[in-house]
């Protein structure tokens, strides 16, 4: 993602005319020349994708080798809803070729294989990474690997269950520049690994923290405990994940209050998307990936949490100083 590469082409600049008046010529070859991974096809992931296509990226991989079922429809509109179209074929597949309609200057392609198994070598041919619907340790491991390579690849996982969504931002050492006031004032932002901020004990966070950071993280424990897939879980789980609660809060000192037992009731009963969240998570997380690559903009720092019930966006800057 550094300044350095070819002028945008003649089609590129009539294509992206309106973008380049809204964030200037530089930014949108950046973006040009980007190269963007996503891992698991949900429903928040499909809208970030629809949105960096249209906006100009240089290229998509998509990695996701389930095949597709009726119920991955109710939340992914890149999926055909014909039975005969989707039958036998993988997520990735599907949403790659609905992704092309969308721009086809954008190279759109699909990588086989599980997360965990991908080399740093790997990594190294990207600018940013997105993940979902993977274990905790996979999560830490992916982002692990972006941190060994001597350039910087931007790392977000997201997760979205019921009407509730959270997103996690790694940019390492990030510089950019923004405005203030006539002048344009260098920033320096220096991200900790998804590893490091999980692993900030919970009584030393405010005691305003939100909620949902707890209960996805009693969540995402449970899955791993119990060696789910990520959204593995449902009601018959919720005595289970309760105690969890319980003991995870006690070893942290944090009060149980702050772990609400009716928003891990939700979070359980339905872990699948709410579609009106897929669209406002895919639209933050959009935005975000844009900043990190064009180098405007204040970037997200670290954790983005939704609620419907509340309406609230919540931003939350988990580190260990």
């Amino acid at each position: 993602m550094e300044g350095d590469g070819e002028e945008l082409t003649a089609q590129e600049t009539a294509l992206y005319d309106r973008q380049i008046r809204v964030w200037g010529a530089d930014a949108q070859r950046r973006l040009s020349k980007a190269h963007v991974l996503v891992y698991g096809m949900k429903g928040t992931v499909a809208e970030f994708c629809k949105n960096i296509v249209l906006a100009g990226v240089g290229s998509l991989t998509l990695v996701d080798d389930r095949v597709a079922t009726e119920e991955a429809l109710s939340s992914n509109f890149l999926i055909p809803p014909v039975e005969d179209v989707y039958g036998g074929k993988t997520l990735a597949e599907l949403c790659c070729n609905s992704l092309k309609d969308f721009n086809p200057m954008v190279r759109v392609s699909v990588e086989k294989g599980d997360l965990s198994s991908f080399g740093v070598e790997f990594f190294s041919k990207l600018d940013v990474v997105v993940v979902s619907c993977c274990s905790l340790s996979a999560k830490k491991l992916a982002n692990d690997k972006c941190r060994k390579l001597s350039k910087r690849v931007a790392f977000y996982a997201v997760d979205c269950r019921d009407s509730c969504g959270e997103v996690f931002v790694d940019l390492q050492d990030y510089k950019y520049s923004k405005k203030k006031q006539d002048e344009t004032v260098e920033c320096d932002l220096k991200y900790p690994s998804f590893e490091d901020a999980l692993s900030v004990p919970w009584r030393s966070l405010p005691k305003r923290m939100s909620k949902l950071y707890f209960a996805m993280r009693v969540i995402e424990k449970f899955e791993e405990a119990e060696g789910r897939s990520a959204g593995e879980v449902s009601i018959a789980d919720l005595s289970a994940v309760l105690k969890l609660k319980k003991d995870l809060c006690t070893a942290q000192s944090l009060n149980e209050s702050h772990v609400p037992d009716t928003l891990l009731e939700r979070l359980v009963t339905n872990a699948t998307e709410f579609p009106p969240v897929c669209a406002l998570m895919g639209g933050i997380l959009g935005q975000e990936v844009i900043k990190a690559i064009s180098g405007k903009g204040d970037p997200l720092k670290n954790f983005f949490f939704f609620d419907v019930f509340d309406g609230k966006g919540i931003i939350e800057d988990i580190s260990a100083n």
